[in-house]
């Protein structure tokens, strides 16, 4: 027996006591964020009146301290594909941790990154080779790295209001002025308009081009491809011997109704795909690079080049077990299915709704990524009230949507990027028909309110003062 197995409980932990920490300090958690953390965090969140105290979470569904049930339609950006703490993950996690693995030796080859790279790519069968890291932003950079060594060209293509990430290299690619103010120098990479094929071609012809990166749809928005670009966009990188990244960090694993969002379009097959978020099971973090076989050859031509690109904490068994756990969860609960089915019923009622309020605009998306965008009124007494907002500034309005949403429904969603009109829905994806019940029933009172000039005007006024007090 050894000596750790034979020493009582209260040896093993010390003075450390999670529970009695949390007891005793988690109230502070406010100010501890504003002293010591982000300090704008906690200030934002005061303002818009989301600055909430949750104690516990389950599936789509978290509780406040008073053991109120809030509907979660965020998944915290995406990352609770499966809600919260789904037992088979939670069970994974333990097992591993019970199995007392020699975990990142470094100089062995355990069995846990080969057979989540083998479940992946089962997934993805025209790639053939994993590389695991830690987050999204690093499965893009990761994706950016290989693209360049590759083809041995330096740009990388992408689109206008694309995200992608916000490490140096990601933010690079990132189409949104508003994240890359202040990071100068960049990359010297080049964005073009999502759909725009001319524009695509026209940088091609430079012959200096790696690799365009998309994102099938883009989170920002939540615009999806036009149909029949990305196959036509695939050809002519191809033809130009440039390769086609896939972002799926957002849209992968179910979320638009397919496995990847890049599966709606026959024949799209990218060389490089990008993974993360969801595969973690809401617990680890894990970012994934798959490419086809030809790619990681380059990249790893010798021996000599084993080591030269590796994450610290990529593929560690932690990681690899959420991530194995994900994906049978998927296949055995059919979640890819049911996120299209979900969303299907979620988008087409909300979409009724168009007809009823001049304030809704359109309703769009895939799966369960769906975008809700407000517009310009057509009454004089709403269009003055709208006015006022914009010229304040752009999506005060759907923040005054956001906010009722949870203060009196109690169901967290929020803006889709900054200045939009849009709010975006990406919850998790085991929601069912009561919780879709749930968010229309809420969305058409606060829409019923909005149009007849009640509180969502009034909480209008405080975030017009906040914005002017900014400038």
């Amino acid at each position: 027996m050894t000596t750790a197995e034979s020493a009582p409980e209260s040896s093993l932990t010390g003075s450390f006591d999670l529970g009695r920490l949390l007891a005793e300090r988690g109230a502070e958690r406010y100010e501890l964020h504003a002293r010591h953390l982000n300090h704008q965090l906690p200030r934002m969140l005061r303002t818009i009146g989301f600055d909430k105290v949750y104690e516990r979470a389950e599936g789509a569904h978290f509780w406040d301290a008073d053991g109120n049930d809030h509907l979660d339609m965020l998944a915290g950006f995406g990352v609770m594909g499966l809600g919260r703490h789904h037992p088979v993950v939670r069970k994974a996690l333990h097992d591993v941790l019970d199995a007392s693995l020699a975990d990142l030796t470094r100089f062995d080859c355990p069995p846990l990154p080969g057979l989540l790279a083998e479940r992946l790519l089962a997934h993805s069968p025209h790639l053939d080779r994993v590389f695991f890291g830690n987050s999204g932003t690093e499965a893009v950079e990761s994706a950016l790295k290989f693209a360049r060594c590759a083809t041995g060209r330096p740009r990388v293509l992408y689109c206008e209001h694309a995200f992608h990430g916000l490490t140096t290299g990601s933010l690079s690619v990132n189409g949104e002025s508003g994240f890359r103010d202040g990071f100068a120098p960049l990359l010297p990479d080049t964005a073009v308009p999502l759909g725009d094929l001319d524009a695509l071609e026209r940088e091609l012809r430079k012959g200096d081009v790696a690799a365009l990166i998309v994102e099938p749809v883009q989170g920002k928005g939540v615009h999806e491809a036009p149909p029949g670009y990305l196959r036509a966009a695939q050809e002519l990188l191809h033809r130009h011997r440039a390769l086609l990244i896939a972002d799926e960090v957002q849209t992968g694993l179910g979320r638009t109704g397919d496995f990847y969002a890049y599966q709606h379009e026959a024949g799209v097959e990218p060389d490089l795909v990008c993974v993360a978020k969801a595969l973690s099971g809401g617990y680890v973090p894990v970012g994934a690079t798959i490419g086809k076989d030809w790619i990681f050859k380059k990249v790893y031509s010798s021996m000599d080049r084993v080591l030269v690109h590796s994450a610290s904490f990529g593929s560690n068994a932690q990681a690899m077990a959420a991530g194995l756990a994900v994906l049978s969860v998927m296949e055995d609960e059919g979640i890819v299915a049911h996120a299209r089915s979900t969303g299907e019923l979620l988008r087409t009622r909300l979409a009724a709704l168009t007809e009823r309020y001049e304030l809704l605009a359109d309703v769009r998306g895939r799966g369960l990524m769906i975008g809700i965008e407000f517009g310009r009124p057509r009454s004089l007494r709403l269009r003055s009230r709208w006015a006022v907002l914009q010229a304040a500034r752009k999506g005060l309005f759907a923040q005054m949507v956001v906010v009722p949403l949870l203060q009196r429904h109690r169901i967290l969603t929020q803006v889709s990027g900054d200045h939009l009109e849009v709010i975006k829905l990406i919850p998790p994806l085991i929601i069912d028909e009561a919780d879709v019940d749930r968010f229309v029933t809420a969305f058409t009172a606060v829409m019923d309110d909005a149009h007849e000039g009640g509180l969502v005007w009034e909480f209008g006024r405080t975030l017009v003062r906040q914005a002017v007090a900014d400038r």
